[in-house]
């Protein structure tokens, strides 16, 4: 892969081979036009099919390979996403959206991620070491793993699933999102040059391509990011085979800020915290709750942040703000702005100009707006931030946690102690302190309720890229 060849033909990996698309092309679009920027291959079931069983010949193989051999491919897996770097950042612009320094960013932190998989040792448990017997717990492969990516982060997700499935000795089929398929197209070019044939396969299409792939009986684990619904029909499919799962679904993440908080240092972090890749972040935060001591200020200095971003294409070097990735979520995210604003809700901010091609929506503060509005009640998954008022933290609490998702949460406090209190009462899988958003390749993250099953990142999610096998092994 050469830089100057960004554009060159898109095509699948099976069994170790670039294949066209027996469904002819996909046309890619860019969100900052609207237009067609590319045309990939577009795979068909029976291709699925050839990648399954591409991928469980490899597996016996790679199984065997010993774990230093593997944690040495992944470095220079590592390697060849560092060399094609810029290539890679372009290609997440130019599908996602995303302004080119934060393409760059997920860019690097793909890097990280995938060196620290390298890193990882996976741990046998002594449960017994007498005499007459020792017991050991182990931890073994599960065979083809099927990893099914969003739009949103498209190349940083892809590596969050298959770099530990593959540290595991597991082989990987990727299925990214019909709508940004690019950079992972040209991140499984760069793994297919570490590794046998078949360890890795990229199959691209619609809902149907992913049905077949996460059905497939030859298929051991489906890992999952993206919304709950869709979740919920994996794990039903899952279940006649007992599948391994872990499903990052959807969040609609509570802030809640204590009176006795200093809004001038926390009112750029709530910002870039809420509106990280315009909103577009499972775990951004989608609801604020602000002591009504504090609600006017905080608010309107989060209007300020927003009515200063300089919305448009993210290859400007003067873009800030890029637009939705998508029409669907444009006119979705356009739709909950509207009802907030007829039923009383007012926009401080969201009303400078924007480019009239793509999806593009200014960030937009919502105040004065009603706990029963959608914009609430759902995942906004887009530029707006609801900014509600409190008078009592109990309140405030029983609110945040009135959801049916409980991906993250956070509590902004100068009293660390008090936001420790508050924080373990909040129902959500990661809790942060004057932070939020903030995920590492060495926590685990997950959520509670409706927002998933199992958990990704630190040796916990190593872990659920195997299955446990315990050894007796009798002394005498």
């Amino acid at each position: 892969m050469q830089q100057a060849n960004m554009l060159n033909e898109f095509k699948l990996i099976i069994g170790g081979q670039l294949c066209s698309g027996e469904q002819g092309e996909l046309e890619i679009i860019n969100p900052a036009t609207g237009l067609t920027a590319v045309r990939c291959a577009k795979a068909s079931v029976a291709q699925v099919n050839q990648a399954v069983s591409a991928a469980k010949q490899a597996s016996k193989a790679w199984q065997l390979v010993s774990h230093d051999e593997r944690k040495t491919i992944l470095n220079k897996i590592a390697d060849g996403i560092e060399k094609h770097a810029e290539m890679l950042a372009e290609l997440v612009v130019l599908e996602q959206g995303k302004p080119l320094a934060l393409a760059q960013m997920e860019v690097q932190g793909a890097i990280g991620w995938t060196r620290y998989a390298a890193s990882m040792d996976l741990p046998v448990e002594v449960i017994e070491d007498s005499e007459t017997k020792r017991i050991e717990r182990h931890r073994q492969p599960l065979g083809v793993v099927a990893s099914i990516t969003p739009w949103n982060w498209p190349l940083m997700i892809a590596v969050w699933h298959i770099m530990p499935a593959l540290r595991a000795g597991n082989v990987v089929i990727s299925k990214p999102s019909e709508y940004t398929p690019l950079s992972t197209l040209r991140l499984c070019e760069i793994i297919q040059q570490e590794v046998p044939a078949g360890v890795i396969s990229i199959v691209v299409g619609a809902g149907e391509i992913g049905e077949a792939l996460s059905s497939h009986p030859d298929v051991q684990k489906v890992v999952f990011t993206g919304s709950t619904r869709t979740g919920q029909h994996i794990m039903a499919g899952a279940a006649q085979q007992l599948k391994h799962l872990t499903l990052e679904l959807g969040g609609n993440d509570a802030g809640i800020v204590l009176p006795d908080t200093n809004i001038d240092e926390i009112a750029a972090k709530i910002f870039n915290m809420a509106f990280l890749n315009a909103g577009q972040t499972c775990a951004a935060l989608k609801r604020l709750y602000v002591h009504e001591s504090q609600y006017e200020a905080l608010s309107q200095k989060l209007a300020d942040i927003a009515n200063a971003q300089v919305v448009g294409d993210g290859m400007a070097s003067s873009t800030t703000f890029g637009p939705v990735q998508n029409q669907m979520q444009y006119n979705k995210v356009k739709a909950l702005i509207a009802e907030a604003i007829g039923k009383g809700a007012k926009a401080l901010s969201g009303q400078q100009q924007v480019p009239e091609q793509g999806y593009f929506i200014a960030p937009t503060i919502l105040t004065e707006v009603s706990d029963s509005c959608r914009v609430v009640q759902e995942e906004q998954f887009g530029p707006v931030l609801p900014v509600l008022k409190y008078t009592d933290i109990n309140d405030a609490i029983a609110r945040a946690n009135d959801s049916e998702f409980g991906l993250g949460g956070s509590i902004w406090s100068s009293d660390i102690k008090a936001a420790q209190t508050y924080a373990s009462q909040l129902q959500c899988g990661t809790v942060w302190i004057n932070t939020h958003a903030e995920v590492l390749p060495h926590a685990p993250f997950g959520g509670w309720k409706m927002s998933g099953l199992g958990a990704e990142f630190g040796l916990e999610g190593l872990l659920e890229n195997t299955i446990g096998q315990t050894v007796h092994i009798s002394k005498i």
